[in-house]
């Protein structure tokens, strides 16, 4: 059975900078975690904020390039597949160092779009099995 999902899309900030690792066969693996916002107001008129993190693994020339141009703060759009623990169906359930059960969500990168301005790093769709294509002319809206 696959511990995997069909896509997901997800919208949010980075929480750290990047950490970009080789496997023991030399391909480049980058991780970096991802803040989801939303707010919404309750049924007793108050505006409740909440944040849901996500952990975001890229690979190959994709993990090179999210490591060069992505840092804490940055906006980014992620499509990727959804891992999930195969005993639960849930998210990913581990222990920490301290022996407290810890829970969290991951994502295996497809690709990777940059959100920020351009002169925070630029606009970029990054497959994950491909070199980022070339900068977009600027198209007035």
């Amino acid at each position: 059975m696959s511990s995997y999902m069909s896509n997901q899309i997800i919208v949010g900030n980075l929480g750290r900078n990047p950490e970009m690792r080789y496997t023991p066969e030399g391909q480049p693996v980058t991780d970096f975690s991802v803040a989801v916002n939303r707010q919404y107001t309750n049924k007793a008129g108050e505006t409740i904020k909440d944040v849901v993190w996500f952990r975001v693994s890229s690979w190959g020339k994709q993990a090179e390039v999210v490591n060069q141009y992505l840092k804490k703060g940055s906006k980014v759009l992620v499509e990727g597949r959804l891992v999930y623990d195969p005993a639960t169906g849930g998210p990913r359930i581990w222990t920490n160092q301290s022996g407290d059960p810890q829970a969290s969500f991951e994502l295996v990168s497809q690709v990777v779009r940059f959100l920020d301005s351009k002169g925070n790093g630029g606009e970029s769709n990054i497959p994950a099995s491909a070199p980022p294509a070339a900068p977009e002319e600027d198209i007035p809206f």
